[in-house]
């Protein structure tokens, strides 16, 4: 196992990118035109990502503005359906208690024909007992 770990070691550091032993440490001289040329380039492009940081910041808001407006529409949409729900519950309980109200008009009619049948059959037993009492 020893060994299998050093002959890993060595074939690593005999690879190509271990061997490299040259450095370079030239520089290159520009003319003053190209140099101001570069740095305009440079400023312009720090400009270009502060604009760009900018740009995703207000996209990143608008799309929070969007989250936000949908979960409201989203609310008020519910609200709508809920009113609705209420709307038609009432409407039915309307419907009903109507209908109780004829049925109890209807009965409450019955009830005082036989209340006059009653007191009418119970005069003409009062008149019928009375004649044949006589």
């Amino acid at each position: 196992m020893k060994k299998l770990m050093l002959l890993i070691l060595l074939t690593m550091t005999s690879l190509l990118g271990f061997s490299q032993s040259v450095t370079d440490s030239t520089s290159i001289r520009l003319k003053k035109p190209i140099v101001k040329l570069v740095i305009k380039d440079l400023i312009f492009g720090d400009g270009v990502k502060k604009e760009l940081l900018l740009t995703n910041s207000k996209v990143n808001l608008l799309e929070r503005k969007i989250i936000l407006k949908d979960s409201i529409i989203f609310n008020l949409n519910s609200q709508v359906g809920n009113f609705e729900s209420i709307m038609f519950t009432k409407t039915n309980q309307l419907d009903i208690s109507q209908q109780l109200t004829k049925r109890l008009q209807i009965d409450l009619k019955k009830q005082k024909i036989k209340t006059k049948l009653m007191g009418g059959a119970g005069l003409i037993a009062i008149v019928t007992a009375v004649l044949i009492l006589k």
